[in-house]
């Protein structure tokens, strides 16, 4: 195994692409840097038929990787899903010398296990949990010889998790991207897989919505339509984006989806600043002809656009029409309760 794991804390060439706590393990993969920037999710979808996972205990890893970890700044983009992210993400790319990575599975288990330590369910203790994120959080830090910062991108549910890496890193930033209620809606309703997407998240968004707000201030899940459960969407990210805020104050860049397609130059700049990046000569117009803008982030085989989007919305809007409504009034309702709620409307 140490013959594998050669070189870890020096190169980000083996990646921990999954994260075992059970196991106290974790599993790497072969990426070169071109790999990290075609993949547009560092999950399971990474994994083609011919991958090869190398599986090695925290115990071996922390002797392979030593103490002289070649780390570089590590950022973050945390988001409500759907606005954007992966966009901003590969733009960031394009402009900057930096190595993202996108939607990282071991940080979903991580925020997994942070609940069920919370919860008082864990087999872990709270210093075996500590050591492992520290771990992996080194890990992530590794960047190639040009690499200038790293940019990880969470998974949206995993954004319950910033203020556990922000508070591990005090000199890392993050940008937090989101939309407002109605155009978000819009967007999660336009989708095809929505009802999926909404179903299987949603009683982790309940719970979360439940420790803000108290048990009992949203209907059960069975009572709720698609439109319902895509404003308790909005609801929860939301709520979660002014509570990271309003702990981490200017070390996070709030950014509205709608204004960074208007302006997708000067948003990306601000973003380079934020993380402390050089800002290319005419870097505004540079990334408002960025070819990036015209496809699909998620699948940049297929064409997509600002225009196409505002397209896809407009028919929502008519087609879900009355869930859209719903969702709304469910919003206001619960503003009318909750001052928080009532902060964020």
């Amino acid at each position: 195994m140490s013959e594998v794991l050669a070189g870890l804390g020096q190169s980000p060439n083996l990646y921990p692409q999954k994260c075992d706590l059970m196991r106290d393990a974790l599993a790497f993969i072969a990426m070169r840097e071109a790999d990290y920037r075609q993949a547009s999710f560092l999950d399971d979808r990474i994994l083609a038929a011919t991958t090869k996972l190398q599986w090695a205990s925290f115990a071996s890893v922390e002797q392979a990787k030593g103490a002289a970890v070649n780390t570089r700044p590590l950022h973050f983009i945390f988001h409500s899903g759907h606005v954007g992210s992966t966009l901003l993400s590969r733009l960031i790319d394009e402009s900057a010398p930096v190595l993202s990575l996108r939607e990282p599975l071991p940080l979903r288990t991580f925020a997994d296990a942070q609940d069920a330590l919370s919860a008082g369910t864990s087999l872990m203790d709270r210093a075996q949990f500590d050591a492992r994120l520290e771990t992996v959080l080194q890990l992530w830090s590794r960047g190639f010889d040009a690499t200038k910062a790293v940019v990880l991108k969470a998974t949206s549910v995993a954004s319950r998790f910033a203020p556990s890496l922000l508070t591990r890193r005090p000199a890392s930033r993050a940008v937090y991207l989101n939309l407002r209620a109605e155009p978000y809606l819009a967007t999660l309703l336009a989708g095809a897989n929505s009802e999926i997407d909404l179903n299987g998240h949603a009683p982790l968004r309940l719970r979360r919505l439940q420790s803000m707000l108290g048990t009992g201030a949203v209907p059960p899940l069975p009572a709720l339509s698609l439109g319902e459960l895509a404003a308790l969407s909005w609801l929860v990210e939301r709520l979660t984006q002014k509570a990271v805020t309003d702990a981490f104050g200017a070390r996070i860049l709030a950014i509205d989806f709608d204004h960074m397609l208007e302006k997708p130059g000067r948003t990306v700049t601000a973003v380079l600043r934020h993380f402390d990046l050089a800002v290319p000569r005419d870097a505004v117009t540079t990334i408002a002809q960025s070819p990036v803008l015209m496809r699909y982030s998620k699948a940049p085989e297929h064409a997509y656009s600002p225009q196409l989007r505002s397209q896809l919305l407009a028919q929502a809007r008519v087609e879900q029409a009355q869930e859209l409504r719903k969702g709304l009034d469910l919003l206001d309702l619960l503003g009318a309760r909750h001052g928080a709620v009532a902060a964020v409307l």
